[in-house]
């Protein structure tokens, strides 16, 4: 199955990100893409942390679930939306939450980032708990490809990613892809963005499918971008340095399968 991370360079104007976002899926369905998975806060990344609350929807309404729902029923792709401001129950916080939708633009599932960054440097200052509440569980979800494959699909969120007792749950669960949606800082990407992508797929022996935020974004904030696709051995099958565009590449279910069999270490697991 040919899968496709999309990168972005994401602004406040959720307009103009929709309309990036859809360029990028168009190409990705050009290119013969069955599923293409758009990074985290792909619709908006506002001036301030607190202009998440004005762009928040309730689950199953708004601009941004209507774009996702028809882009993946008009192409004909299964579609990982990033992640949106969904409501938390409170005016003062949001869940940023990755839904994904099947081709014929229905919702199949949700995700809440369960782990919330928090990172200050001294000159760089981040605390997502300000204003996002916290998922409480791991997702899983299965799809069918165009050839009637199936796939498990594990659901994580950028700071996610350096917790890897969340992709071990996914692992006991049968999952096939890692999702990581991400919008790593350049600070924290340079040092450990494809260090960490790539243990989690060797230590799990599964694909990772990681669509990042990268460039200079209105807000100051620079973000690493490389999204990318790793397999389950650990090697990077494709790449995107910084700005926005796609990286494309091919699941294959017989790589799984030689992996796990000529090393099976999930079956050597002890603890």
């Amino acid at each position: 199955m040919k899968v496709a991370a999309l990168q972005m360079v994401s602004t406040p104007d959720v307009a103009q990100n929709l309309a990036a976002a859809r360029e990028l899926l168009r190409q990705a369905q050009g290119a013969g893409a069955e599923l293409a998975a758009l990074p985290e806060y792909f619709c908006a990344m506002g001036l301030r942390d607190t202009d998440k609350l004005g762009y928040m929807e309730a689950i199953g309404r708004g601009p941004i679930q209507e774009f996702l729902a028809q882009s993946a029923r008009e192409l004909g792709l299964w579609i990982v939306g990033g992640t949106l401001p969904l409501e938390a129950g409170d005016a003062q916080h949001v869940r940023n939450a990755t839904l994904v939708f099947s081709p014929a633009g229905e919702c199949v599932t949700r995700y809440d980032k369960i782990h919330l960054f928090r990172y200050d440097n001294g000159r760089e200052r981040y605390d997502e708990a300000q204003v996002i509440a916290a998922g409480q569980a791991p997702v899983h979800v299965d799809m069918t490809d165009r050839s009637g494959t199936s796939w498990r699909l594990g659901l994580s969120i950028c700071y996610d990613l350096r917790f890897p007792e969340l992709y071990r749950a996914h692992a006991q669960q049968g999952c096939d892809l890692l999702l990581v949606p991400s919008a790593f800082t350049h600070t924290t990407g340079e040092a450990h963005w494809e260090v960490l992508l790539r243990a989690r797929a060797i230590e799990n022996q599964a694909y990772v499918l990681a669509p990042a935020q990268g460039g200079r974004h209105p807000n100051g904030r620079h973000t690493w971008g490389h999204s990318m696709l790793v397999d389950p051995w650990g090697q990077v099958l494709g790449v995107r340095d910084q700005g926005p565009g796609l990286v494309l590449g091919e699941l294959e279910r017989g790589r799984l399968a030689q992996v796990r069999a000529q090393l099976p270490a999930l079956q050597h697991r002890i603890l």
